[in-house]
């Protein structure tokens, strides 16, 4: 059975940097909005922050893409969104029924610290507004939610 690794956390607690380190997953396909806006970013020689808004949508459709295929070829997935919240998890639950489902979640370091990891990352501004939103609504996941492991990430 495939494994689909849902990332949970909010900007800055460190999903992508586990990524590009971790050596958990072998042979997966990495699933985020946010490597879509960068290339798109990319293409148009300006910022993250600058065209975000604009191509979403379309990153949005890109990463779906990249699940739906994933799922036909029966590939491990990890899936680098915010994920903080029940409802938004169920969405990936729906779209990998067929998946075993591991969740690694990222806790919320100290404001400070968030601070400081949200300031080193040039062009790629998420407003204050938002963050906080995210850690109020933040809810650690279940087993109930249909995990077969919750892995949580020190």
């Amino acid at each position: 059975m495939p494994k689909a690794y849902i990332l949970i956390g909010v900007p800055g607690s460190g999903k992508s940097t586990w990524v590009n380190n971790q050596t958990l997953v072998e042979d997966y396909t990495y699933v985020s909005t946010d490597y879509w806006v960068e290339q798109f970013a990319k293409a148009a020689n300006t910022s993250y922050t600058e065209i975000f808004e604009s191509v979403m949508p379309a990153a949005i459709e890109q990463m779906l893409e990249q699940v739906r295929l994933s799922r036909k070829y029966n590939a491990n997935i990890v899936w680098d969104q915010t994920s903080t919240t029940v409802a938004s998890r169920k969405k990936k639950f729906k779209m990998l029924p067929d998946y075993e489902h591991i969740a690694v979640v990222f806790p919320t370091p100290d404001r400070a610290e968030l601070n400081r990891r949200l300031a080193n990352r040039p062009g790629k501004v998420v407003p204050v507004e938002i963050v906080d939103s995210m850690i109020a609504g933040f809810q650690l996941p279940r087993l109930a939610e249909g995990y077969k492991e919750i892995i949580i990430v020190e």
